[in-house]
Formats: structure tokens, C-alpha cells, sequence
């Protein structure tokens, strides 16, 4: 995942530590319902002074370029590395960088469509839940 600046456009200023915190959080539900490890680049450069580092799991990993590099950077160098070891989807609205990441053997998708199965696999988990939820509470009350 490339920015965060595209997935809440309009919401938030580019930089806010609350649509930050927001994309941060929303794929952390993803992660939990999928299982799939992701990396969220930003550009640590361009990022106000004070920002502070988001915790990183091995599942959820939040990383910041340095001075002199950009996510962008960063991200071909993870296609690069990981790729070998299994799919790397990068989600950007820069169609530059997304031909890149598929030149170097990744898959690319614009911030929307990954923001669309993003919603709709956590509106998927939510209905899976309220089902087994009912279901549990006609069983529980059976027993009674």
C-alpha cells in the first residue's frame, strides 16, 4: 500500500496522523479477517515533523522512507525481494509506479478497486458474523 493520501482524498489532509490512523486501522481489520500480510510504505520525507511511527506486527508492518528515498523506493525494493516468495500486490493511483511493479514481476491495482475489496471483504466478515451469532443464540437458548 503505497499512500494514504488517494484512499481518504477529501477527508483529510494529506499528512494527518487521522486519516493515518484510519487507513492503519481499516487494513489492520483486513489483515485480521484475511490472514494476508501487508506493508503500508509512507514517505517519511515529505511527512510533518512529529509523526509518529505507527507499531508494526509481522502481520502489519508500517514503514516510512528515509530522507533521499521515497515509498516508492522502498516498494520496488519489496517487489524485488519478495516477490520470489509469493505474490506482491502494490495499491497505488500513480500508473508510473504500477507499470514499474508489474515490470518487475508484482501486480498493481488503483487505490479504488483495492478500496472496494477491502470494504467488501470486511461487509463480508461483518454478515458471517451476525450469522453465526444468531445461530448461536437459538442454540444457547435450546438448551435452556
Amino acid at each position: 500500500m503505497r499512500t494514504y493520501a488517494a484512499i481518504f482524498s477529501g477527508r483529510e489532509p494529506r499528512h494527518s496522523a487521522a486519516a493515518r490512523d484510519e487507513l492503519i486501522q481499516r487494513l489492520r481489520s483486513y489483515q485480521d479477517a484475511t490472514g494476508t500480510p501487508i506493508t503500508i510504505f509512507f514517505d517519511g520525507a515529505g511527512a510533518p515533523s512529529g509523526t509518529p511511527a505507527a507499531i508494526s506486527t509481522p502481520e502489519l508492518e508500517v514503514l516510512y522512507s528515509r530522507n533521499g528515498h521515497t515509498a516508492d523506493d522502498l516498494i520496488e525494493r519489496a517487489v524485488n525481494r519478495f516477490g520470489p516468495y509469493g505474490e506482491v500486490l502494490t495499491v497505488t493511483d500513480d500508473q508510473f509506479e504500477r507499470e514499474t511493479v508489474m515490470s518487475l514481476g508484482g501486480m498493481a491495482s488503483s487505490c479504488r478497486n483495492f478500496i472496494e475489496m477491502v470494504e467488501n471483504t470486511l461487509a463480508e466478515l461483518a454478515d458471517d458474523i451476525k450469522v453465526h451469532n444468531r445461530r448461536e443464540r437459538h442454540r444457547f437458548a435450546r438448551r435452556r
